[in-house]
Parts: structure tokens; sequence; C-alpha cells
């Protein structure tokens, strides 16, 4: 198994497609691993070196207890490209995946090639968030698995497709809840908003019409404002796009990635 280290921390990652081809490294949400992005990888593999890794405190990752940071995360992506050969990529990251990439491109633009900010935001509910880490130190995954389930996937989606969605919950359960905790302090202190002008990069903001999580309103629109000349895709999805819409979010992300 592949494995990068940065400051301490094992992190997995897997490394696919022609090494002449463009690279794009994907990056999950808050409570799942890299297997969120499969519906979508044949399509991206045919066109893209795709790097994907388990985000610190997830899947085959370490998860130490502590607080994380978005700065702290975006050093292991770049500790991953290192790891894998390379210097420059796409970044696609759902959730807190697209928090890590907006942070990886303010902090090194040069290793950023463009942006795919996939049902993510740059301004969440500092309390929520300080209720969920509380929460979850003191009682575990259960306490927020409800929760997440809830805005991760849209009803009908899950009624439609049950094995999946008990999968997600499972993965979900499963997860170190000092890993999710230390994830949610990152999303909790997260400060970027005041900055994104900055981004120089082409970027593509995709929203769920589903997601009531990073909806639009109030998230997708904000970032649209902020960052110069990004575009906008509407997908019909709730929050986890990957699985609710892979084709048409794959086919959107061939259309800002390539170069």
């Amino acid at each position: 198994m592949p494995f990068a280290v940065s400051r301490g921390a094992r992190l997995y990652w897997k490394l696919d497609g022609e090494e002449s081809a463009p690279a794009v490294v994907l990056l999950n949400s808050i409570g799942t691993d890299m297997d969120l992005w499969d519906a979508c990888l044949p399509e991206l593999r045919s066109s893209f070196r795709v790097l994907r890794m388990d985000t610190r405190g997830h899947g085959a990752s370490d998860a130490p207890c502590a607080d994380y940071s978005l700065a702290l995360l975006a050093e292991d992506v770049f500790a991953v490209m290192d790891a894998a050969g390379l210097a420059l990529a796409a970044i696609a990251g759902v959730s807190l995946g697209g928090m890590i990439a907006m942070e990886m491109a303010l902090a090194q633009p040069q290793r950023v090639a463009a942006l795919a900010l996939i049902c993510t935001s740059a301004t969440m509910d500092r309390t929520a968030w300080a209720d969920r880490v509380v929460n979850v130190r003191a009682a575990g995954m259960g306490a927020i698995a409800d929760l997440s389930m809830g805005r991760f996937l849209s009803p009908q989606f899950a009624v439609d497709n049950p094995g999946l969605a008990a999968g997600i919950r499972r993965q979900l359960l499963a997860m170190d809840p000092a890993g999710y905790a230390g994830c949610a302090a990152a999303i909790r202190d997260m400060a970027i908003i005041d900055r994104l002008g900055a981004i120089a990069c082409p970027s593509l903001v995709i929203t769920g019409d589903r997601d009531t999580s990073t909806p639009f309103a109030g998230h997708g629109e904000n970032l649209l404002r902020a960052i110069p000349g990004a575009r906008h895709l509407a997908l019909a999805s709730a929050h986890l796009a990957p699985v609710e819409a892979p084709r048409d979010l794959a086919a959107g992300l061939g259309a800002i990635l390539a170069p």
C-alpha cells in the first residue's frame, strides 16, 4: 500500500492513468474516503492521471487525536503529490475536500492548475461545527450518523439505492471519531472567504440542487462572487455529487480541468 508521510501522519493514496495525461487530485468529503469517487473513475481515467487519497483521519490514513486545520490538510495533499511525483495538478474536492482545495490554491498557487469546488463552501456555521466536534468526541460516530446521512444523499436516491446508502452509512460509523473530529475542527476554524479573491487559476463551482448542507444560496453563490472568473455547474444531486451524479460530474470536470 502506498503511503506518504506528512507531519508524522501516514496518508494512503492511489495513482491511476497514463503518465503523460494531465493530473487531477480527487479529495473526499468529511466522513467518506477515496471510494467516494468510484463511479466517476472510468470516465476520468480516460482523460487524466488520477490521484486519490484518504484525507487525514479517514480511510486507511492515520487519524491523530488533535484539531486539524485547513493549512495542515493542504500540506498533506502536497506531500501526497510529492510522493506520487506530481509537481502540478488540478484539484477537485467535495465539501471538506473543496475547502482544502481552496487553501491549496492560496498557499501554493504554482502547484494548482485548476479547481473544481464541489458541494462546498468558504463559510460554515462555526457553532454547529463546534458542537459536532464535541458530540463526536464524547459519543462517537453514532451521534452524527443520522444527521450526516440525511445530507449526504437525497431521500429518493437512498430509497432507490439501498445497498449503496447502507455502505456509505457503514463506512461513516466505522470511522475513527478522532479523525472525524479533527477534520470537523478544520471546518469550524476555516477562515478563507476573505482571501478567495487571490485565486487566479480556472475555477468551477459545482452545486447540487438537492444539497441542504452547501446549497447554491448562501454557499455556492458566495464562491462565485469571491473567486475571479469562476464558472458554475448545477447538478441534480444532494451533497455527495460523485455518488448521485457521477457521469454529469465527470463530464463537468473534464471540461474545466483539461489544459
